[in-house]
């Protein structure tokens, strides 16, 4: 056996999944003609089918970006910049005169010149630089820019004034007994004179507006301005605003006070806030009240004595003010080395002109007016021709520009407001003529929308020239809008990006419509842009209308055309929806996607509507390949709208629009059907039936058939026929041809393999090896195609399940087709047969002196060889129909050697008992190979049945024999009628009791149609009851339900009926005079389970007890597999047992 086991079948452990079949995507295998890359769409004639299905394959690589709802990241496919947008010098401001441009050159001047305050860090403070700058601006000459300085120069200087807002306080000294403070401010300016003296050592203090007489005189303060009195609060909220005019800007000084403001108070008054004292120190400030008020008696006191609190000040030079001013927290100083103060103050300050000597001033020329004109001229300047990235400029002014307009700003007391209210005005004036870049503008936006709560203090002409701004721009946004796919394409992210840009500029500008009074908007603006977008939507597709089909032509000219243009509409539409929809539905809450399809939908659907009607008259084989085309770009569209969660298809332009172009699809696929013949013809003609390479096992025109049926598949898909009624007829039709055309295949590959001459001595023939690979894959391939052909049904259905004529087809076709496989198995096994035999004939002959592992070892390397070479060559499904073959082969030939061999030696059965094991352990390869419940199945129980009898005795086989009948189920119960008995041992006598009752349903054995029935009874097996003879029944004539009611006794030990295979045979005949009886059935009733024999009796009558129902049948296989063995031995009481039993087989039927 060690030898044997070293002949393993390695191969069958190796068996892998045949690689699935891919459709290559650059066409045909290597095999076939070549197809041409773009066939003209023409009258498809007689050929062998290439053109055809490379015209086929085009229609579906349209399809190939239509699965599904389009994603952005696969539409936005370019960064390159975007497209140019159309720009108009005459859409900025105007033109100034040259008077105007002399005036404005002055201003700037003037500004520089006459400059002001402390200079920031990112600000030019070299005046030389900002005079340069601006002479480069305005382009004069030195001589020019000199002359221009002079008059500057002799002008009167300019009046400036300080603002002050006092916004608040913090953290202030509690002065009162409560707690807290009522404080107020007191602020003015300091000239030059009134600023303190360096103070001593001794006698430090600083100026204070409410100093006591005994000190002397007040300083001079020019005028001294007072907050609000804040009441009870350490922290208060003031936000008042003051003006300071400024006599000398270098020397002057802001002085501001913070007092707690006191009343007189009585005691009455003091005793009656007992309740408001906070604190330790509250406490003891509130008797010193108590005790100054008593030593007055009630009245106030000296002045000093109840004079406000100084709660702390400030000095601020004005010359540090900074140029743009400050929003600042300043900590509160004390006046004298002796005051105790805490806390800050914020302050906002800011330096202003009042009064300016400039030519615009005289001219009654307002400061916003000259600041737009001067940030217009800047602007013109810093965005020179010469960028190279223009429409990315994003108003990025150099430093000396930023600090001539801060400058200029500042002097003309210019809000934040107003000054981002000018900026937009003249960037979006400018992008009208030179392209900025939008984030730019949407920035601009966002900052005077976060000033826009001052927007009651904008003067009436900034908000008129506002609102001609907001109109100006949103003229030109529309105008883009309109021309969204030239100028916004939806390919270049980039466009995309300036897109979304403009969107949010043009909906950040419709806040602001409200608060205009003066001058709104003349239009909703989200209806402009449904207005704009719908006359684009028109615009584009008259265009491409006129460009790709015009109505000059006639309907067969223009149908590919139509074609084109329907391609271009779905493109858009899913540029529509996978990129601009999410856009305008997020920013505008505009729904362009269902306003784009609403529109262009209904456009194709009137042009397809008119085209059809006029070419249905002059139908042809090439006006149906166009209008196929057409339709199935017109089904993608419908689709498309259907795919879209809450969308009904219903309600489209297009949902009737199949009927028109139902006689040319019908007429397409017959064109398809003949196509396909010829395609495939075309492929076996020039397949050389090899593999088509080392990873694939099947040919080339396998490869090419397998295409064909994917296209057809996915034809059918996009098709989507919507009526169940006609969808059902053409898919009929269709599958129909399917099966025809792969049965055309299997049949064109029989004829090939048969003309070709086959190897001397090969028995694994690799041709067909490969045509089983065919068939296999073609069966695969087909059957997915027809499951993929499913229609609607008119009767909806359980959901999964095929429409039943399409079923029936698919079914059928397997059924076909498995039975090609099963003939092209059976061809190439044959090739082995006289091999196995003769190896099995090697074992039947080997002597017995060998092992039985070297007797099976040749015929286990052969089986070894032979399987190598079909595992290289079956896919895994063929390898285990051939492995399944090749086993019934070998079963079959070891059955014909045992019938050869009879009455020969146990070992000789021994050796083929061993050979079946090993070839079971072969075939079965541990898991890898056939299963074992199909390898120990159908002939294999027949031979171990076989071999184990052929090593028992004689009496051993008759009891099986016997064993085999009880056993024995009936298959068809009905078919052979049944038959009731009682039986029962009574122990007393000795005797077994048998009561035949009635027959049913038997099988009519003459020619009336009736039979006359009669039932033996016997014993078996016969060497347990050697003295025991057969009874019968009386004859009942003319009848399948015969009544005996007979009772038959055999007198017979009880030990012998507990025996192994003890039972009774009921054998039913039909009694003929003339000529043999018939035999009708027969049933067997083991003895073990008798009444009496398997447990004793327990009173009452026998005949009390239930009968019993036996189904009559006849002997099958593996009855008489023991017989055969019992007529193979030669022995007295085998051959007479079979004598026996052959006078009864003469009286039966054949069993069928």
């Amino acid at each position: 056996m060690t030898t044997l086991l070293e002949i393993k079948s390695s191969v069958l452990r190796q068996v892998q999944a045949c690689p699935t079949f891919r459709r290559r995507a650059e066409g045909e295998p290597a095999a076939t003609n070549a197809d041409p890359p773009e066939p003209a769409a023409g009258a498809w004639k007689p050929g062998d089918g290439v053109e055809f299905f490379a015209h086929m394959r085009l229609i579906l690589k349209k399809g190939e970006g239509r699965q599904g709802l389009p994603c952005p990241e696969v539409l936005l496919r370019s960064g390159s910049p975007a497209p140019a947008e159309p720009v108009d010098p005459s859409r900025g401001l105007r033109a100034l005169t040259q008077e105007e441009v002399e005036m404005l050159y002055e201003e700037a001047l003037y500004t520089v010149l006459y400059r002001a305050g402390t200079m920031g860090p990112d600000q030019v403070d070299d005046q030389e630089t900002l005079l340069g700058y601006l002479q480069q601006v305005f382009g004069t000459s030195p001589e020019e820019h000199a002359e221009a300085i002079e008059r500057v120069k002799k002008a009167k200087a300019p009046t400036y004034a300080l603002k002050v807002s006092v916004m608040r306080a913090k953290n202030l000294l509690a002065k009162d007994p409560n707690g807290f403070s009522d404080p107020y401010c007191m602020l003015g300016i300091l000239p030059a004179s009134g600023a303190p003296r360096e103070p001593g050592p001794r006698t430090e203090q600083r100026f204070s507006f409410r100093k006591g007489s005994k000190r002397g005189g007040p300083l001079p303060a020019k005028c001294i301005q007072v907050t609000e009195v804040k009441s009870s609060t350490l922290n208060p909220v003031w936000k008042e605003n003051f003006i300071f005019e400024i006599e000398d800007v270098s020397t002057d000084q802001l002085h501001l006070d913070i007092w707690d403001h006191d009343d007189d108070v009585s005691l009455v008054e003091a005793c009656r806030k007992l309740n408001e004292v906070i604190g330790l120190k509250g406490m003891s400030r509130y008797f010193k009240q108590i005790v100054k008020s008593a030593r007055a008696n009630g009245t106030a006191g000296p002045a000093e004595d109840h004079t406000d609190d100084f709660l702390g000040c400030l000095n601020i030079p004005v010359r540090e003010v900074p140029v743009a001013g400050e929003d600042r927290w300043f900590k509160l100083e004390p006046r004298s080395s002796a005051s105790r103060v805490q806390g800050d103050c914020q302050l906002v300050l800011k330096l202003i002109t009042t009064q300016r000597d400039t030519g615009m001033s005289q001219r009654g020329r307002a400061g916003f007016l000259s600041y737009m004109l001067l940030l217009s001229r800047l602007l013109q300047f810093e965005h020179r021709s010469e960028e190279p990235k223009a429409s990315c400029w994003r108003g990025e002014l150099s430093g000396p520009a930023a600090t001539i307009l801060c400058l200029h700003g500042a002097q003309n007391n210019l809000s934040a407001l107003q000054l981002a209210v000018l900026h937009w005005q003249v960037s979006s004036r400018h992008h009208q003529t030179r392209t900025l870049d939008y984030g730019y503008l949407l920035g601009l936006l966002e900052d005077m929308q976060a000033h826009w709560e001052e927007a009651s203090s904008l003067p009436q002409g900034q908000e008129e020239s506002l609102a001609d701004s907001f109109n100006a721009f949103s003229e030109f946004g529309l105008r883009l809008l309109r021309q969204l796919r030239d100028f916004f394409p939806a390919s270049n992210s980039t466009a995309v990006y300036r897109l979304e840009l403009l969107l949010k500029c043009l909906s950040k500008m419709q806040i602001f419509q409200p608060s205009f009074e003066v001058c709104s908007f003349r239009t909703e603006l989200n209806a402009d842009i449904s207005a704009a977008l719908k006359r684009g939507n028109r615009e584009w597709y008259d265009r491409l209308l006129n460009t790709k089909s015009p109505r000059e032509q006639s309907g067969a000219q223009r149908l590919a055309g139509l074609v084109e243009l329907a391609d271009a509409v779905y493109e858009d539409l899913q540029s529509c929806y996978g990129i601009y929809a999410s856009l305008f539905h997020s920013i505008t809450d505009i729904d362009f996607f269902t306003l784009t399809f609403r529109q262009l939908e209904r456009l194709v659907a009137e042009e397809a509507w008119v085209l059809t009607e006029e070419l249905s008259p002059k139908m042809t084989l090439e006006v149906a390949s166009g209008l196929f085309e057409l339709y199935v770009t017109l089904a993608d569209i419908q689709r498309f709208w259907s795919s879209i969660p809450g969308r009904d298809s219903r309600s489209l332009a297009l949902a009737g629009i199949h009927g028109p172009f139902l006689p040319a699809v019908k007429l397409w696929l017959q064109v398809l059907r003949d196509q396909v013949r010829w395609r495939l013809q075309g492929a076996v003609d020039v397949d050389t039936l090899e593999p088509m390479d080392a990873s694939s096992k099947h040919s080339s025109s396998a490869a090419t058939a397998s295409l064909c049926f994917s296209h057809i598949q996915e034809l059918w898909a996009r098709l989507a026929w919507p009526d169940p009624a006609q969808a059902e007829a053409l898919g009929t039709q269709l599958s129909q041809d399917l099966c025809a055309a792969t049965l055309f295949y299997t049949e064109l590959l029989r004829k090939k393999v048969d003309a070709q001459p086959g190897a001397a001595g090969e028995a694994v023939s690799e041709p067909l090896c490969v045509v089983l690979n065919n068939v296999e894959l073609l069966r695969k391939a087909a059957g997915q195609t027809l499951r993929g052909l499913a229609w609607p049904e008119v009767t909806s259905g359980p959901e999964g399940v095929l429409p039943r004529p399409l079923l029936g087809c698919a079914q059928a076709l397997d059924e076909d087709l498995q039975q090609e496989v099963h003939t092209v198995t059976a061809h190439l096994t044959s090739k082995m047969v006289a091999d196995i035999r003769k190896y099995v004939q090697h074992i039947s002959l080997s002597p017995d002196s060998i092992q039985n592992d070297e007797a099976v070892a040749p015929l286990m390397k052969y089986l070894d060889e032979k399987l190598a070479l079909l595992n290289t060559s079956l896919v895994k499904e063929n390898l285990s129909r051939v492995l399944e073959a090749l086993w019934e082969l070998l079963l079959q030939a070891i059955l014909r050697a045992l019938g050869a061999n009879l009455d020969v030696s146990a070992d000789f059965y021994g050796r083929f008992h061993f050979t079946l094991e090993a070839l079971v352990s072969f075939f079965h390869a541990e898991g890898q190979g056939l299963p074992l419940e199909s390898l120990k199945d159908g002939s294999y129980k027949r031979l171990e049945e076989e071999l184990r009898l052929h090593q028992c005795s004689t009496r051993e086989c008759i009891e099986q024999y016997y064993l085999d009948k009880l056993k024995q189920r009936s298959l068809e119960q009905k078919r052979f009628g049944r038959l009731s008995v009682r039986c029962h041992y009574e122990a007393a006598e000795q005797r077994l009791v048998v009561e035949v009752l009635h027959a049913a349903d038997l099988p009519p054995l003459d020619a009336n149609g009736l039979s006359d029935p009669f039932v033996i009874v016997e014993l078996g097996p016969p060497h347990l009851f050697p003295l025991v003879r057969s009874q019968r029944t009386q004859v009942k004539n003319r009848t399948l339900h015969p009544v005996y009611d007979e009772l038959f006794y055999f007198s017979v030990p009880a030990e012998a009926c507990r025996r192994r295979g003890a039972c009774v045979l009921f054998t039913v005949m039909d009694h003929d005079w003339l000529s043999t009886n018939d035999f009708a059935g027969e049933a067997a009733l083991g003895l073990g389970g008798v009444g009496g024999i398997a447990r004793p009796q327990v009173g009452g009558s026998a005949r009390a007890r239930q009968p019993v129902t036996l189904h009559l049948r006849r002997p099958r296989a593996q009855v008489k597999s023991a017989l055969r063995m019992l007529e193979g031995r030669t022995n007295k009481e085998a051959q007479e047992f079979v004598k026996r039993l052959k006078e009864l087989e003469k009286c039966m039927e054949a069993d069928p």
